[in-house]
Order: C-alpha cells, then structure tokens, then sequence
C-alpha cells in the first residue's frame, strides 16, 4: 500500500448542493483501482469540468471528487502487458474526471483499456491543447472528410468558434486547406478566429432560424457544438450532399427543422461522441492530430496556467468567457 501524497483539486459537498473547491493533499491508495497509475504532466479545462466542480449530478454523483477529464504524463506502474512503466500516455473522456478521480490531481489509476499512446509529433503539453475538445474537433472533421466533403466544394461553417472544439476545429480545416466561416457571439474575437484561420467571421445573430423550411445554400459542411436554431439554420443552408456534424448543445438540446434539406438535397446529419468511440477510431484520429491534423499555430489557440489558477478559469468558463484551450501544468 502508498501512502505517497501528491496533490489535486478536490470538490466537496459541505451541504446539499453546496460545494466547495480546494487544492488539498491526496494519496495514491485513495485512487480508485485500475491497471495503470499515471504520473500526471498536465490536464486541460473543459466546460464538463466546470460543470463537474460545481457540482452538476448529470456529471459527477459522488462527493469529495476531483474532476478533470483530460491528462497526459507518465506511467508509474501497469498491470498490463502492453502498457510499460516509463511510457508517455494520454487518458481521455471515459469516466475520467466525471466519476473517476481525474486529472486535476497529479496522479490518475485507470483501466489499461483507456489508454492512449502519446503519438510521435506531439508532446505532451501539445496533447492537452488538444484534449477531449481537440479529440472530439478532430473527429467532427475526419467525418467530413470521410462524406466527401473536399476543400474546393464551398466553405465549411464552425459554429461556437472561440470555445475549445470550435477553435481546435478552425484550426484543422484552415490547415487542411478549407475555407472556413466562423460564427461566434464574442464580436471583439474576430482577430483571433482569423489568426487561427478563419477567412471569415459571422455573428451569431446572422445564422438565427427563420421560419422558411430551406435557405440559400452556402455550406459544404458543418462543424456545430451549439444546437438548437443554429444548428436548424445551418443544415437548411447546407448544399446538396454537404454534411453536418454535431457534438455539442451550448445553446440548446432540440432543434425544428423541415425534412426538406435531407430529401431534397441529401443533407446528412452525423453525430460525433467521443467519450466513448472504439478505440480504433481513437488511435487513427490521434494519429492524424499528431500529422496532417496539427495547426502550426497550435500554440495560438492554448493558454497554460498553474492547479492554483484552475478555479479562476472554471468560472470564467460558466460565465461564457473563456478563450480556446487551456491546459494546466501538473508539475
């Protein structure tokens, strides 16, 4: 047994829906059991886990917990044959930081059949600019690709571009040579969207529904993480045969649309989940985020802060004020 300490965020329940968020000492026998006890280098911060520190019970159900669905670093020690002591790893999604002690503490024990190599091309701090919000962009845009959508057939619409899939999704078409329209309510980030590759930036007041059961066709594809009338907006502008893809309900979880944009113009609606993908589909998409998926201003998009800044940021993120990736240094 280890009673080595080592430390992480913790949330505790001090009353009913009252909760509370500190940096304390943990154990690595508090850990839950698992095959692989992982050094944690960094984690990321993504909207799950604000919504897990603040006590959401659609994310997290037991209390004291430590959230963060995200790490990368080093393992310690391993039951498992094909992941050794010494190899640099990345955890993602899974029950990771929603139920599973997660990677706002230094070290995480999970199951061997969550883990993913850390892919040559990146390192590990590069890999949590990425995250479970990269992962899941990268997906929504290997969709795309996989539907036929080329870069010469029309402009592909990102909507929610300032937040992490968004942005990390601006970032890997304009790298791939699409012509991306970014649509955000932060009118003072055009300059941003636009040094991560956007050619053009939208409010999101222009994409609003109408009651018109089709509009003007505009988008080749879609990268969509908001829902609700602009996600109905965007596939009655898709045109014929583009594709849609959805990760995401930042501003609603339904949405009204006619059936016209999928019979009479082949509109496809996909969904991406990345929680819990096969890990096949995982290594591929890891793969090419490491290759021809990776921005060369990937750097532009991340913030890195210290565990002690984490509860600044996770209100920042409730408040609709966060910017891109932000990754926290674990060391």
């Amino acid at each position: 047994m280890s009673q080595q300490s080592f430390n992480a965020l913790v949330v505790t329940e001090i009353a009913p829906k009252q909760f509370t968020r500190a940096i304390v000492k943990r154990h690595i026998d508090d850990l839950p059991p698992g095959e692989v006890l992982v050094r944690v280098h960094y984690s990321s911060l993504n909207f799950k886990d604000a919504l897990s520190a603040t006590g959401n019970p659609g994310v997290t159900r037991s209390f004291p917990h430590t959230p963060g669905i995200d790490a990368v670093g080093v393992v310690e020690s391993s039951e498992c044959d094909a992941v050794k002591v010494g190899d640099e790893v990345i955890v993602t999604s899974y029950d990771l930081g929603m139920n599973t002690s997660g990677g706002l503490g230094q070290y995480v024990r999970v199951p061997a059949a969550w883990v993913v190599p850390l892919p040559a091309g990146l390192t590990m701090a590069q890999s949590m600019s990425y995250g479970t919000a990269g992962l899941t962009a990268a997906m929504m845009v290997n969709a795309l690709i996989q539907q036929g959508v080329k870069t010469d057939n029309g402009e592909v619409l990102v909507t929610g571009a300032t937040g992490g899939v968004g942005s990390v999704a601006v970032a890997i078409l304009s790298q791939l040579g699409y012509r991306v329209c970014a649509v955000t309510g932060k009118a003072d980030q055009s300059d941003y969207l636009q040094q991560l590759g956007a050619q053009s930036v939208i409010s999101r007041e222009l994409l609003t529904e109408n009651k018109r059961p089709m509009l003007k066709e505009r988008w080749a594809g879609v990268v969509d993480v908001v829902g609700g009338e602009i996600l109905a907006a965007a596939i009655k502008s898709t045109k014929y045969s583009g594709t849609v893809t959805c990760s995401g309900m930042v501003g609603d979880i339904s949405f009204t649309t006619s059936i016209f944009p999928f019979i009479l113009r082949g509109v496809k609606l996909i969904g991406i989940d990345s929680v819990e993908c096969d890990m096949t589909t995982r290594l591929d998409v890891w793969s090419k985020m490491a290759q021809q998926f990776k921005p060369t201003g990937l750097d532009n998009l991340t913030t890195e802060i210290k565990l002690e800044q984490v509860e600044t940021q996770l209100m920042a993120m409730l408040a609709g004020k966060s910017l891109g990736r932000v990754i926290v240094d674990m060391a």
